[in-house]
């Protein structure tokens, strides 16, 4: 059966009326399931009975917990679930508590296709897309849900590569009829599949980061086989046409591997490549993963890369590294038989 939830207001009221109710029903199922958490049809009192037992005949919530939930010292948990339309497949998602922030790092896909050659995930390869009902599910069936500030897109998978899912639970959590976030609270990672990016800037409000690694084109594209079909350049030349100075964040995400992408001349690149745009550069230390030939950079190294691009005005932070000893940090997502996430 169909999982209800995931669903978006004007689904559930086209649902509802080929059931024979008023089209309001749909709102008051929504208000179940996103601000009630209802986790059956007859937790929905104020439903007639008859459309309750419909429901239940029909569809499933949709609502199913972690299999697995791992703990890191720094507090950082990941979890792993089932995908509903096939349990055998398997997905992470993060949990980052930091002062008053909680970031939930939820997953798009079971693996992904753009085969990064330093990531766990895209290791894997592609093995499915998860539905909107599989990602609202990660936000509501976590232990945490209620402590939860912020949402990032960055787990595993590409967004853009189902954004059909993505655009809906986004629709969700900004909606008043769902959880009544704002944007803000909401960043989607991708590595810019351009046609797809263009929709995501064109219809969607939450913050944007580009997965770069590398602005050298031949460069990137040893680490990224993706720079081949959406090069780096058309990435920024369609950023170049939207106005990030407002509310809207861009910034772009670049993992340091030692010897590959540190050096004065990668700074000068990366500096000359985004100088156009108002957006922020996150730095991460590539975290070591087993059977992938890169190393990581010294906090030194990483610390002098930070101020060549801050000192030339591009604003820079490093990202402190969370749950890399529960492999839940950058890039270490995978469900693979065997590997080290299981």
């Amino acid at each position: 059966m169909n999982a209800i939830l995931g669903m978006t207001l004007a689904q559930l009221e086209e649902l509802v009326k080929g059931l024979g109710q008023p089209r309001f029903r749909g709102r008051q199922i929504a208000e179940w399931l996103y601000q009630k958490r209802a986790t059956s049809f007859e937790e929905m009192t104020n439903l007639p009975k008859e459309l309750r037992q419909k429901l239940s005949e029909q569809y499933i919530i949709g609502r199913t917990a972690p299999t697995l939930t791992q703990t890191s010292a720094d507090g950082t948990e990941k979890y792993l679930f089932p995908l509903l339309a096939d349990t055998e497949r398997q997905f992470e998602t993060v949990y980052i508590p930091e002062g008053d922030r909680a970031t939930l790092c939820v997953s798009s896909q079971v693996g992904c296709k753009m085969n990064c050659s330093f990531c766990a995930t895209g290791k894997m390869g592609w093995l499915a897309n998860l539905s909107s009902a599989d990602i609202i599910n990660q936000v509501l069936s976590i232990p945490h849900t209620d402590e939860l500030t912020n949402m990032v897109f960055m787990g595993m998978g590409e967004p853009l590569d189902n954004y059909p899912a993505v655009a809906q639970v986004i629709e969700i959590l900004t909606s008043d009829y769902g959880f009544a976030w704002s944007p803000k609270r909401i960043t989607v990672s991708t590595i810019g599949v351009r046609e797809r990016l263009k929709q995501l800037l064109d219809e969607q409000s939450v913050h944007i980061a580009i997965s770069i690694h590398n602005a050298i084109p031949e460069e990137r594209l040893a680490l990224m086989p993706v720079e081949k079909a959406f090069p780096i350049s058309t990435v920024i030349d369609t950023l170049k046409a939207y106005d990030f100075s407002g509310q809207r964040r861009l910034s772009f995400e670049y993992i340091l591997f030692e010897g590959i992408n540190d050096s004065k001349l990668h700074a000068e690149r990366l500096i000359a490549l985004l100088r156009p745009l108002d957006c922020r550069v996150n730095l991460i230390r590539y975290h070591a993963i087993p059977g992938i030939p890169y190393h990581t950079p010294s906090a030194e190294k990483v610390e002098w890369f930070e101020e060549q691009l801050n000192s030339r005005g591009l604003r820079t932070t490093t990202r402190r590294s969370r749950g890399e000893d529960i492999s839940a940090a950058c890039g270490m997502l995978s469900t693979e038989k065997g590997s080290k996430g299981q």
